[in-house]
């Protein structure tokens, strides 16, 4: 395990061309590692992600992303993203070529990449017209019960980011809160690197809890504030003025693209990306007026 800057992270690890999956579930959402990505240019990514958000409507209209592996992509309580609409309907600022998926159908594909396993298993698919719009839906019978069983093919990203409270210094990552698909992706992939709020000495985890051994992790970035404008428990609260805010941003290419010029590449880093907002710190975030 490397502690690394973020920069050094992305730099060293991702790569054009990758399958890259960027997973929290409404929560630790790593939104400091898709704009380092952007600023570092990476191109032709197949991004992967259960309910790609608003740091996925980024990284496409960026121009990051060839291919999309999702379930449900939307702006949380808000309604469409842009970014990802018009990449599909218009190809812009490129063609995106989209994989569609139930949660289901991605936690099994993530969890048969985590078991080393060629396909996932779920019943969810038999009867729906899912495998019309995607040709990877497959079957199998059961060799015990004769039962027409679905398929999906395992996801084994490249790279893996999550973003999480806390490390230690051994590459011991506690996961707290909601938990989506992070513990499974995480598995899958060929390389992790997580962000964290914090790096201890102990971690001091609870039993039971979900923490991801050293020995799976590639490299641990401190970045407080990294799921922000998602919320991080226990260290500051969802900004909900944000992502009603993006709805606007995102609609017109030309502001959005003033939005990331000024805000993603033309800030250095995560912290001053918050102070381009206005957000002396994280725990500011609900206060903050744009």
């Amino acid at each position: 395990m490397a502690l690394l800057t973020l920069h050094d992270a992305v730099a060293r690890y991702v790569e054009d061309g990758q399958t890259l999956a960027l997973e929290g579930f409404t929560h630790l959402i790593p939104f400091a590692a898709g704009h380092e990505i952007i600023r570092q240019g990476r191109r032709d990514l197949h991004l992967v992600r259960m309910t790609p958000d608003l740091v996925y409507d980024q990284m496409i209209g960026a121009g990051c992303a060839r291919a999309l592996t999702f379930s449900w992509g939307g702006n949380p309580g808000v309604g469409s993203l842009h970014r990802l609409r018009d990449a599909v309907e218009n190809g812009w600022p490129r063609p995106l070529e989209i994989v569609e998926h139930s949660h289901a159908g991605m936690a099994a594909a993530y969890t048969a990449g985590a078991a080393n396993l060629p396909f996932g298993v779920l019943r969810g698919y038999i009867g729906t017209d899912l495998p019309r719009v995607n040709p990877q839906v497959k079957s199998v019978t059961c060799p015990y019960t004769g039962e027409t069983i679905a398929t999906v093919p395992a996801l084994r990203p490249d790279v893996t980011i999550l973003h999480a409270v806390q490390a230690d210094r051994r590459g011991n990552v506690l996961l707290r809160g909601i938990l989506g698909a992070q513990k499974e992706a995480a598995m899958a992939a060929r390389r992790l690197v997580v962000t964290v709020e914090q790096v201890v000495d102990a971690l001091d985890a609870p039993m039971n809890a979900v923490v991801l051994p050293g020995w799976l992790v590639t490299a641990v970035a401190c970045v407080p504030g990294g799921a922000y404008p998602s919320y991080a428990q226990g260290c500051y609260a969802r900004d909900n003025a944000f992502y009603l805010a993006w709805d606007e941003i995102s609609r017109d290419r030309d502001r959005f693209r003033q939005w990331i010029d000024a805000h993603v590449l033309g800030t250095r880093d995560h912290a001053a990306f918050l102070r381009s907002l206005g957000v002396a710190s994280t725990r500011d975030a609900m206060e903050v007026t744009r």
